[in-house]
């Protein structure tokens, strides 16, 4: 319990520092923000309008309170567009990324954890070179040349799958399950290189620990040793990578998106920036980066699950 609260507090300063970056997004834009917004175009009275809408016309502590009791409200404003509230805008999108982010760790942890264990167990066989080989080529590959080779082979050539679209799962299951399969597989595909890697140099350190060498001694075959000793000790780093990379997928899932015409929140981001819809933008990181705070928690949290002797030490 004091590991967790000494996890949660430590959060609370990182917490403090996003939302005033977030806070300052519109405030840094280079000029006057209503004039960047509105186009230089725009009269004077339209300009002190949208100043007066964004709050700008107040002192900048007193905007960072009304904005910040907003957020605590789950009030983050309104679109600069059509007024739609952002917190609906990201309630619509954020489930299309959650959904594509889910799906990718699973494709990728399901391929790194076989991948890195055989590789690392069959050191120097067939399967070692050909995991290794694998795994160089899915870190060489981009995300959006695969999808694109994905959507050339199974949606124009074989018909298999749609090339793009979506459809919530609630009301198409079947139709969801279809569209995702290619953006999920292609992202997932990519992902699960890196991490294969990972585990596969964290289990051959292990594999070369004295503890080991012990295990073989007192007679233990070598698949108890490897699976009931080596592998959990290798999983440290392993879920360091892999929260990072699912911290790194909600955010940075934009280019697959943008290939499979997913209506997810990078998408959102992106067509604010283009319609200078800062407030959205603002919203829309401020989520994202609280995402990413709470998953580097529960990576923190797993860390005590795996060794116990983390959160002793740092009970000390």
């Amino acid at each position: 319990m004091a590991f967790l609260v000494r996890r949660i507090l430590l959060a609370i300063p990182i917490l403090f520092i996003v939302s005033v970056a977030c806070f300052s997004m519109i405030n840094l834009i280079p000029g006057d923000p209503a004039t960047v917004i509105l186009g230089p175009e725009a009269s004077e009275q339209a300009k002190e309008q949208m100043r007066e809408r964004l709050g700008l016309d107040k002192p900048i502590l007193v905007q960072y309170f009304d904005w910040l009791g907003g957020v605590l409200r789950g009030d983050l404003g309104e679109s600069l567009i059509d007024g739609t509230p952002v917190s609906t805008l990201i309630a619509q999108r954020a489930p299309v990324t959650l959904e594509l982010a889910l799906g990718t760790f699973a494709v990728s942890l399901t391929i790194s954890v076989a991948a890195g264990v055989l590789s690392a167990y069959y050191r120097r066989s067939w399967v070692d070179y050909l995991s290794t080989g694998i795994a160089l080529g899915g870190i060489s590959i981009p995300h959006f040349w695969l999808g694109m080779m994905f959507i050339i082979i199974f949606a124009v050539n074989l018909g298999w799958l749609p090339a793009s679209g979506y459809e919530p799962f609630l009301q198409d299951p079947v139709a969801n399950i279809t569209a995702m399969i290619l953006p999920v597989l292609a992202t997932g595909l990519r992902e699960s290189a890196e991490l294969t890697r990972m585990l596969r140099s964290s289990l051959l350190e292990e594999l070369g620990a004295d503890y080991i060498r012990t295990a073989f001694a007192k007679g233990l075959g070598r698949r108890v040793v490897v699976i009931r000793h080596a592998v959990r000790n290798a999983l440290i780093p392993f879920v360091t990578a892999g929260g990072l990379q699912v911290a790194g997928l909600l955010g940075g899932l934009v280019v697959t998106e943008q290939v499979f015409q997913l209506p997810g929140l990078g998408r959102l981001v992106v067509e604010s920036i283009l319609k200078r819809d800062f407030t959205t933008v603002q919203g829309a990181v401020l989520v994202i980066t609280l995402v990413v705070v709470v998953v580097n928690l529960v990576v923190d949290l797993l860390y005590a699950v795996i060794d116990p002797r983390i959160s002793l030490e740092d009970g000390k």
